[in-house]
């Protein structure tokens, strides 16, 4: 009944489609780090709105975030001209894409059947591990299902084709699945540190299936292909810096609150405590037995 709750849940809907639609225009290794400008408008947001500090580590964090995001913009690769939802089916059955997909079903069922109720509760990187492989599929899909979407709109019906639903099949199998674990592993283990090691390894993975699938890389100069790589690695530092000093305000002040007294203030206290409990006593012996309680 919260007029406002409605309001982030559009918006929130309107963010995921609008990331729906880049991968339709663009490659994955340009999109997918893009992703960290979500966090820092997040902090920023966060910083003016709910009066979350964000301190100069923050802030450094940021920066770093934009001059990598502005370094992968600028020697991103040119998107591939498709023209038909089975260009992409042939990309997706080619040997080096086929022998990823199944080296990512096999530790992923690995990870969910024997790892997960093994190590799952005790170590993070079970259910980011397992959510990051699927993610990386899902995007996969989800870009091949974008194309095929635009190029319906464009007036190339493509949703004739049993590729166009096998992929959207894919993408709810994948997403349904990467959701389930990246909730197990919120419930499970604090979202400072969940966030940075998820972020880092789906987009990890999810870069090195687009160099696989769509050969992003193909036709770059090694200097296009190295900036990227640093530009990435200057993203993803800045994101994990961001995201491990977004709660040092709160850390510190329970620390502040629950540090323990000085020697001489607990000497001097205790003292001043039995001095109290003498002068309401009336008898050694009661002396004696409230000095026992009070220990």
């Amino acid at each position: 009944m919260e007029p406002l709750w409605w309001v982030g849940m559009i918006t929130m809907i309107v963010g995921e489609v609008a990331n729906f639609v880049a991968y339709a225009f663009a490659p994955a290794v340009l999109v997918t780090p893009l992703g960290a400008l979500r966090i820092i408008v997040s902090a920023v947001l966060a910083h003016f709105i709910l009066n979350e500090r964000l301190h100069a580590l923050g802030v450094l964090g940021c920066v770093m975030c934009i001059a990598g995001s502005v370094v992968i913009v600028i020697h991103a690769p040119q998107e591939q001209e498709i023209t038909s939802v089975r260009e992409i089916w042939n990309m997706a059955t080619q040997p080096a894409f086929l022998l990823y997909v199944a080296s990512v079903i096999v530790i992923v069922f690995v990870l969910v059947f024997y790892f997960s109720p093994l190590y799952g509760q005790s170590n993070v990187l079970i259910y980011t591990a397992i959510c990051s492989l699927m993610g990386s599929l899902s995007v996969m899909s989800v870009k091949a299902l974008g194309t095929s979407l635009k190029l319906t709109f464009e007036g190339t019906n493509q949703l004739i084709y049993p590729e166009t639903w096998f992929f959207m099949l894919v993408v709810a199998t994948c997403v349904l699945t990467q959701m389930n674990y990246l909730n197990k592993a919120f419930d499970t283990f604090n979202t400072a540190i969940v966030s940075p090691i998820y972020y880092v390894m789906f987009t990890t993975l999810t870069i090195l299936a687009s160099i696989i699938m769509f050969k992003d890389w193909s036709g770059q100069s090694p200097g296009s292909i190295i900036s990227e790589i640093c530009g990435l690695i200057v993203v993803l530092s800045g994101t994990i810096l961001l995201h491990v000093t977004k709660d040092y305000e709160r850390i510190r002040q329970s620390r502040s609150v629950y540090a323990p007294l000085s020697p001489s203030l607990t000497t001097r206290l205790n003292g001043e405590l039995l001095k109290h409990v003498d002068d309401e006593s009336n008898s050694d012996e009661e002396k004696a037995l409230r000095r026992q309680e009070m220990y």
